[in-house]
């Protein structure tokens, strides 16, 4: 204790009475140079820090120790190390600080017209995935922002933060401070606006509460994520997920009375919403970037939001393919060599809008030199079948298969290890750009067997994805989805596998399914579903890995069937947990 309060009193000797041998680091003030300089738009700067130590006769260099912020990134940004990038026009106050010495400033002049040159380009959150144990818990999320000349930028208090379901947790406007509510996951978004040009970078990142209440719906997410559209009243379909809080399957809310769309500037772009039969159908006005909101509101009046955008142009669209879908969002299996079969769907620009792209496609905004319109819709040869490719982001563990002819098994997902991954799709407009879907996911969770004590021991469960499940499970799952416009109308029925009638029987007006249904079956079961005739309802066709029974009838009655688990004795093909879609406009 003495020895302290000796060098502090030494140190303050030295301060007031300087003398011989009196000698101090510490930093008084702290200098930056340049100072004041003006730059074009474009160029770079690299400021020096340097502080004066002792009793003002010595300086050292702080450059790299000092932390650097530019107070406007729409005009100059500036690194770790005092390296600045102009922007656009206009002044920006660049600040060195460091612990116990007075911050220092100057000021950045940009000439030039305002050019979006060093503007910020992408944003990432670190880290991108979080979970804490059970409310009021809290974690901390990083806004990471990108210019256009490399550099990087630390967003967190510049961007808007916000969280898809406020029921599972809240995060702070301009914090990134998440703070846990209720049992779930939800998505948390940060948005940076560049002020000089107006354009718009987002980030999104998950956040997980594994204990405490749960919601009717803890999750929401739009897919697709963006549309492009034409002021010409060109319009677009949303389709809105939602987790259930329960459960944890996903189910199609996009017509629910409990869901609100909106869009931020209805002068850009309109959406329909609840009562409205084509509810989440976008229609572009004029050309601008809107935001869209969907927000569903629970029985205990928690809301849970989620956010796409409409990009509306001038003139028509250009590109036949707009964007493409897949269904469902996640899969899951507990067997090594087990498969999962998504679904991609495809919007259009012209009719028909919506179609089944799973395995490739025809359509008339893609006709070759042989190829008519007519012919292409009709998908009949000469015309050549547009492919989408899958793909998978650890092909060597999960693998999945691409499409090649009507029929093949695109989409089928098949789990060589455990562990998870990332699977999207994409395919090529006739102009050579890529319409890429957006991620989903499938899961092959490892969990090692366990035995009990006796000598030797016994196995008492397998677990999941281990050398011991590499045979098939015992039940399939079956999954139907609508994928057409009409979301008020339709009806899917399908009886159980020892003939119990309306065991899946979906549609929104049933009382014992919903807009996504599901029901289990033994493996090698062949499933009869059937789409009855319905008044106002156009039923569009089934998704190619049920095998329509007899002619497709617009207005109904039409069936199909699928084969389940085992391999298909007739196209000698696996299966398991089989997604079907139908189409209803």
């Amino acid at each position: 204790m003495f020895g302290r309060h000796f060098f502090k009193m030494l140190g303050f000797i030295c301060l007031v009475l300087p003398f011989t041998g009196c000698t101090s680091n510490h930093v008084n003030s702290i200098s930056i140079s340049p100072s004041a300089p003006s730059v074009a738009a474009g160029q770079t700067v690299q400021f020096t820090a340097t502080g004066v130590t002792g009793q003002g006769t010595g300086s050292k260099n702080l450059t790299d120790q000092v932390t650097w912020a530019s107070s406007t990134l729409d005009v100059a940004t500036v690194n770790s190390t005092g390296l600045a990038a102009a922007v656009s026009a206009g002044t920006s106050t660049i600040t060195a600080s460091l612990s116990g010495t007075p911050p220092a400033s100057t000021t950045i002049t940009v000439t030039g017209a305002g050019s979006s040159t060093g503007s910020i380009t992408s944003l990432s959150i670190i880290p991108s995935a979080q979970s804490v144990a059970a409310p009021p818990d809290t974690s901390q999320f990083l806004a990471i922002g990108t210019t256009s000349s490399g550099t990087t930028v630390n967003l967190t208090s510049q961007a808007a933060w916000s969280s898809s379901a406020a029921s599972v947790a809240t995060i702070g406007l301009n914090t990134g401070l998440a703070t846990a509510v209720g049992k779930g996951t939800t998505t948390i978004t940060a948005i940076y606006t560049n002020v000089a040009t107006q354009t718009v970078v987002t980030a999104t990142a998950t956040f997980t509460v594994t204990n405490g209440a749960t919601e009717q719906i803890t999750a929401l997410s739009i897919i697709p994520d963006s549309l492009a559209l034409s002021a010409t009243g060109q319009p677009g379909q949303f389709l809105a997920i939602g987790t259930s809080g329960s459960s944890g399957y996903t189910e199609d809310v996009t017509d629910s009375s409990q869901l609100a769309w909106s869009s931020s500037i209805p002068a850009y772009a309109t959406i329909a919403t609840y009562p409205a039969t084509n509810a989440g159908q976008a229609v572009g006005v004029s050309p601008g970037t809107a935001p869209i909101i969907a927000k569903w509101t629970n029985t205990d009046s928690t809301v849970v939001t989620a956010q796409a955008s409409v990009s509306v142009t001038e003139t028509a669209a250009a590109e036949p393919l707009e964007s493409i879908a897949i269904v469902p969002t996640s899969l899951t299996t507990d067997n090594l060599e087990g498969t999962g079969q998504f679904l991609a769907y495809g919007t259009f620009s012209t009719a028909p809008t919506l179609m089944d792209v799973t395995n490739g496609f025809y359509h008339a905004g893609f006709p070759d030199s042989t190829c008519t319109a007519a012919l292409a819709t009709a998908g009949t040869s000469p015309c050549k079948l547009v492919p989408v490719n899958w793909i998978s982001a650890t092909p060597s563990v999960f693998p999945v298969n691409s499409s090649g002819a009507a029929g093949a098994t695109a989409g089928l997902v098949t789990a060589e290890g455990s562990g998870n991954a990332v699977i999207y799709a994409t395919a090529t407009n006739p102009d050579g750009t890529l319409v890429y879907s957006p991620t989903v996911a499938f899961n092959c969770p490892l969990v090692l067997p366990t035995y009990n004590t006796a000598t030797p021991p016994v196995m008492t469960d397998a677990g999941s994805c281990n050398q011991y499940t590499i045979a098939p499970g015992l039940l399939v799952t079956l999954t139907v989805y609508n994928e057409g416009l009409n979301t008020t109308g339709w009806l899917i029925t399908a009886p159980s596998a020892t003939g119990t009638q309306d065991v899946i029987h979906c549609g929104p007006g049933s009382t014992s399914g919903g807009s996504v249904c599901s029901a289990t079956y033994p493996v090698g079961t062949t499933v009869t579903l059937t789409a009855p005739a319905e008044t106002g309802v156009s039923f569009g066709g089934w998704s190619w890995n049920c095998e329509e029974q007899g002619t497709i009838s617009a207005a109904g009655p039409n069936s199909c069937t699928v084969y389940l688990g085992a391999t298909d004795p007739v196209t000698t093909l696996p299966s398991s947990n089989v997604s079907v879609g139908a189409i209803f406009n």
